[in-house]
């Protein structure tokens, strides 16, 4: 049994050329890690049955089946351990009576619709000798999970004023065909000046080049976010869910 239903319906999904996927076919965006784990991420995978999940020192993302049974959800425990307390990012299903849901926050998916990408000069690209300064900006700023392996996942671009990284974004997520921007943040003493929505387009120009189409997700509440986003030309595609769940002891 479980204890929650779903409560993130895919929304303004335009409807695709002729030969797309039929109305109705779960698309590779509803379930973004288990898309991701079973494609070009498939390198990072560690899988007990049909659940997936990156290293947890590369990303907190777990790939659970769209619809999990019991066996699933036993999978995943044996993969964190007794009394673990695992991200379910994007699930928005219900969990086993005796898992203990710890963190619950509703959250959006946006996808690329008109968005104006573009180098940026002053953009580096930052590796894993960059980590330990990355590390503290996210520290700083707090734009969502960023762990020591996840700049091994894609192209993370940084800029600097007078030698201290100031601002990065980069890619996480890589579904077959797309690729989500994350870890988006500015220092708070160098705010105000657009470096964020640079290295956005700039990310997202080279997930274009690839012939990707670039999306993202941010909570709900951070309308502020949403805004300046859309303006850049993104598109809310579903209501999704930020969740964790304590493995029963």
């Amino acid at each position: 049994m479980t204890t929650e239903t779903s409560t993130a319906p895919t929304v303004t999904d335009r409807p695709g050329p002729p030969g797309a996927r039929p109305v109705g076919t779960p698309h590779l965006l509803d379930n973004p890690a288990l898309a991701a784990l079973t494609g070009p991420h498939a390198r990072f995978a560690e899988r007990r049955g049909h659940v997936l999940r990156y290293p947890v020192d590369v990303s907190g993302w777990v790939a659970m089946p769209d619809e999990p049974d019991a066996e699933d959800w036993a999978d995943l425990a044996a993969l964190a351990g007794p009394g673990a307390e695992v991200p379910l990012t994007g699930y928005c299903g219900g969990v086993p009576d005796d898992w203990e849901v710890t963190f619950r926050i509703s959250g959006v998916q946006l996808v690329d619709e008109n968005l104006d990408a573009a180098p940026d000069p002053e953009a580096v690209r930052l590796g894993p000798a960059d980590v330990p300064e990355m590390l503290d900006l996210v520290a700083r700023t707090r734009p969502g999970p960023f762990l020591r392996r996840t700049v091994e996942l894609g192209t993370y671009l940084g800029i600097r004023r007078n030698g201290t990284l100031v601002a990065m974004a980069g890619e996480r997520l890589h579904p077959p065909g797309w690729t989500e921007i994350s870890a988006v943040c500015t220092d708070p003493g160098a705010r105000g000046q657009g470096l964020a929505t640079r290295l956005v387009r700039a990310v997202a120009h080279g997930i274009r080049e690839r012939g990707e189409t670039p999306f993202l997700h941010t909570a709900a509440t951070n309308t502020g976010a949403i805004r300046l986003y859309e303006s850049l030309g993104f598109r809310l595609r579903r209501e999704t869910a930020f969740l964790a769940a304590r493995v029963p002891r």
